[in-house]
């Protein structure tokens, strides 16, 4: 059986070409699960009956000389908040197994079914993705694969790990205020938070309505891409969708940064960054060909903006499983959501105030520059259990701390490409870099990020399990 160890876009070429079939390619991904995941534990569920259905279609195509759709073969898994037809839809949490199987897919599992990707299952999340870490106590911590004492990120950390293990090519996951960018930064993997709206949201649990963003994870800048051309398409029945056409970007990869106005943010990313953090971003900005440092506007507001919003909305989702099961809840985050559901209504109506005009402000930034840099997690992966995190001499709790620099990013609602890169003095683990973008313009940050792949800097490292 030929190896699977191919990049995503590499892989679905090599199906299409004939020189290894979908049901082959699969096989090679269950394999590597079953080898690795009892080490790594990202997988709470496996469809691998429905998968060899699915590649079993791709390869009768291919026989027939059907002409084969851009993803034919590819296997990806789904966060657990994801609906997946016949199966319970988790949300990571203890409460949810006694709610009845989902009807139909989720909304984005349609768009890749169509695309000829292939579901091999689903993956582990902090509670109701309220975490940064997926220390989950009910199924058991993820474990970052490059050095298994280590987290993943969360709340998609199942969603990186599994990509990063090499389980996988392809993950879906969430991102409200961090979500995929964190764990694609601990991990090493590529991830794309998209503009707020513009991919569906429809058979997804929420966390945070009016925060909630979902997007892929991947091996490389184009698989990243392709998936997002794939995961694109309006959705009338999901009103937060506000994506009126798509918006294909990966034939623009190659053109790089010809013609970009790149500028790294300084101030707050860089005081709430250590120094391997810092030497990341800078590395990246000096191979974009970055002009100056740029401030962004109140960062600090936006963050705490951010956690109110969130407690709120997620405190109310939750409040009647607040008030009669209390202790089947997460102990991470089950006094988070109390308190967020006791705060006043008032300092959610002023945060959700102030967003709109930081949104302003933030969009005003985007006249003058095309790309914005920026570390995406002040450190490397945190051992499994850590309480405290030493950022520049200051004590910060590592659980929320680990979404410091993404949080001011997502309020806005901005694109953001993740970028893998590999700095000395971690040890040999991986820190990110964002790659933000004005909202709907996903392409030129991954643009950007094909530029960084190309010279050398963002690459996905093998992880040695």
């Amino acid at each position: 059986m030929k190896s699977v160890a191919l990049r995503s876009h590499a892989l679905v070429r090599g199906i299409a070409g004939g020189e290894l079939s979908a049901v082959e390619a699969l096989e090679n991904c269950i394999a590597r699960i079953e080898a690795t995941d009892a080490r790594v534990n990202a997988f709470t569920g496996k469809s691998y009956e429905r998968a060899r259905r699915e590649a079993a279609v791709i390869d009768r195509m291919r026989a027939h000389g059907d002409i084969l759709p851009p993803l034919a073969g590819l296997p990806y898994a789904v966060k657990n908040l994801f609906d997946i037809e016949g199966e319970v839809t988790l949300a990571g949490s203890k409460i949810n197994r006694g709610h009845a199987p989902a009807r139909a897919d989720a909304f984005l599992i349609q768009r890749l079914r169509a695309a000829g990707a292939v579901l091999v299952g689903s993956l582990n999340m902090d509670e109701y993705a309220y975490g940064f870490t997926t220390e989950n106590t009910h199924y058991g911590p993820c474990h970052n694969p490059h050095s298994l004492g280590r987290i993943a990120g969360g709340s998609s950390g199942g969603s990186g790990a599994a990509v990063a293990a090499g389980q996988v090519p392809l993950a879906l996951g969430s991102d409200t205020n961090g979500s995929i960018r964190v764990p694609a930064s601990l991990c090493g993997v590529w991830g794309l938070k998209p503009t707020f709206g513009r991919l569906s949201r429809r058979g997804s649990y929420p966390f945070v309505h009016s925060l909630d963003h979902l997007g892929p994870l991947a091996d490389s800048v184009e698989g990243l891409a392709l998936s997002y051309d794939a995961l694109q398409g309006a959705d009338t029945l999901d009103p937060g969708c506000h994506a009126t056409h798509v918006q294909p970007v990966a034939g623009e990869l190659k053109r790089g940064i010809a013609g970009l106005r790149i500028g790294m943010l300084g101030g707050y990313f860089m005081e709430h960054a250590a120094p391997p953090a810092r030497a990341a971003a800078k590395s990246a900005a000096t191979a974009l060909e970055v002009l100056e440092v740029v401030d962004w506007p109140e960062p600090a507001l936006a963050r705490a903006a951010a956690f109110i919003t969130g407690a709120s909305e997620g405190g109310a989702l939750h409040l009647e499983d607040l008030r009669t099961r209390p202790d089947d809840f997460e102990p991470l985050s089950v006094d988070r959501f109390l308190a967020g559901a006791l705060q006043p209504a008032a300092w959610y109506m002023r945060a959700q105030r102030f967003r709109r005009v930081y949104r302003d402000k933030v969009n005003a930034l985007f006249k003058d520059w095309d790309v914005l840099v920026a570390p995406a997690t002040p450190v490397s992966a945190p051992e499994i259990g850590t309480e405290w995190l030493d950022i520049n001499g200051r004590q910060l709790p590592c659980r929320p701390s680990v979404g410091l620099l993404t949080q001011p990013i997502s309020f806005a609602g901005c694109p953001v490409v993740a970028a893998p890169l590999w700095p000395e003095g971690t040890g040999g683990m991986p820190i990110g870099v964002q790659l933000i973008a004005a909202p709907w313009r996903e392409d030129l940050a991954l643009r950007a990020g094909w530029a960084l792949q190309a010279a050398g800097l963002a690459y996905l490292k093998p992880a040695a399990l």
